[in-house]
C-alpha cells in the first residue's frame, strides 16, 4: 500500500509538471507564430489547465474505469469552485471586471446543465460523448473568435499578456510540447493504476476515488495559479482559469468515457454529484452577478464555498 501511495504522489507530481511544461511550450510556440496573447489565454492556457483531467479521464476509460473518469470530471469542477475559488477569495476577495468572463459564465452554466441531463439516466452514451467533444471544439472556436473582438480596455488582456512566456526559442518551445505530450499520458497511467488500487484496498468506489483524491490532485495547479494570480492583482485571470477549466472539464473530460467506454455509470453520479456541481455553478453565477452590483467574490462568500466543499466531502465518506 505504501508503494502505491508513493507511486500515486509521484504520478501526480509528474502529471502537474508535464501539464505546466506543455502549456509553457504551446503558449511560447503560439506567440512565436504571431498568435495574440488573448487567443492563447482563452484557448491554449485554458485547455492546458484541464490537460491533467483530460489525460486521466482517457486513461481511466481505456483501463475500464468509466466511473473514475466521470468522478474526475465532476469532482474537479466541484473542487475548482468550492475549494480553489473559496480559498482564493478567503486569501483576497476577487473582483470580477472582465466582460469576457461575464460571457463565459453563462456558457459554463449551460454546459453544466447539459452534463446533468446526459447523466440523468445513469448512462453516458457514445452519442453523448460525441456531442460533448463537438461542443468542445465549437467552444474553442468561439473563444478564438471572441479574442479578436474583446474590448481593448478589458483587464484580462493585460493580465493574460503578462503570463505568456517571452523570448523562448522555437526549438525549445517544441521540445517542451513533446515532453508534455509524452509525460502526461505516462504519468496519468501510473496515477490511475495506483488510485484504483488504493480505492479497492479501502473499499471505496471508483466514482468516489475520482471525485476525491484524483480530482483534488489534478486541481492543485489551479489552486496555486489562482492564489499566485490574486497576489499579483490578476483577479480576472485567476477566475478565468477556473471558468475555462470547468467548461473544458465537462466538454472534454466528461466526453472521454462516452467516447471510449460508453455504458452504465454509478447512479450516485446522477443523483448526488452532478447536482452538487450544478448547485455550486449556480452559486458562483450568483456571486459574480449579485444584486448589489459589486461584482466581487468576497471573503464571506469564499467561506461559504469552502464550507460547502467540506460538507460534500463529509457526505461522500459518512
Amino acid at each position: 500500500m505504501i508503494t502505491q501511495i508513493i507511486i500515486f504522489l509521484i504520478g501526480l507530481g509528474v502529471l502537474s509538471w508535464s501539464a505546466d511544461k506543455f502549456v509553457y511550450g504551446a503558449s511560447a510556440l503560439a506567440k512565436n507564430f504571431g498568435v495574440s496573447p488573448m487567443m492563447i489565454g482563452l484557448t491554449i492556457v485554458a485547455m492546458g489547465s484541464s490537460a491533467p483531467e483530460i489525460v486521466v479521464s482517457a486513461t481511466a476509460s481505456f483501463n475500464g474505469n468509466p466511473d473514475t473518469a466521470v468522478g474526475n470530471a465532476i469532482g474537479s469542477n466541484i473542487t475548482n469552485i468550492a475549494l480553489v475559488l473559496g480559498l482564493t477569495a478567503l486569501f483576497k476577495p476577487l473582483l470580477v471586471s472582465s466582460t469576457t468572463l461575464k460571457r463565459e459564465l453563462p456558457v459554463l452554466l449551460i454546459v453544466t446543465l447539459i452534463a446533468v441531463y446526459f447523466l440523468s439516466d445513469n448512462v453516458l452514451s457514445q452519442i453523448e460523448g460525441v456531442t460533448l467533444i463537438t461542443l468542445f471544439v465549437l467552444v474553442l472556436a468561439v473563444m478564438a473568435w471572441l479574442s479578436f473582438r474583446v474590448d481593448k480596455n478589458d483587464p484580462l488582456i493585460a493580465e493574460t499578456a503578462d503570463e505568456i512566456p517571452n523570448n523562448v526559442p522555437t526549438k525549445n518551445a517544441i521540445l517542451w510540447v513533446i515532453v508534455g505530450l509524452v509525460m502526461l499520458p505516462l504519468s496519468a497511467h501510473f496515477l490511475v493504476e495506483s488510485a484504483v488500487y488504493i480505492a479497492r484496498f479501502f473499499g471505496v468506489s471508483d466514482l468516489v476515488i475520482g471525485l476525491t483524491i484524483i480530482a483534488l490532485g489534478t486541481s492543485l495547479p489551479e489552486l496555486a495559479a489562482s492564489i499566485a494570480g490574486v497576489r499579483k492583482g490578476e483577479d480576472d485571470l485567476a477566475l478565468g482559469n477556473i471558468i475555462g477549466s470547468n467548461i473544458f472539464n465537462i466538454l472534454a473530460v466528461l466526453a472521454m468515457p462516452g467516447l471510449i467506454i460508453p455504458g452504465l455509470l454509478d447512479a450516485n453520479a446522477s443523483t448526488r454529484d452532478s447536482y452538487v456541481m450544478l448547485g455550486l455553478t449556480i452559486l458562483l453565477f450568483i456571486f459574480c452577478f449579485n444584486l448589489r452590483g459589486t461584482r466581487q467574490i468576497n471573503r464571506y462568500e469564499g467561506g461559504i464555498l469552502v464550507l460547502a466543499f467540506l460538507t460534500y466531502q463529509y457526505w461522500l465518506f459518512k
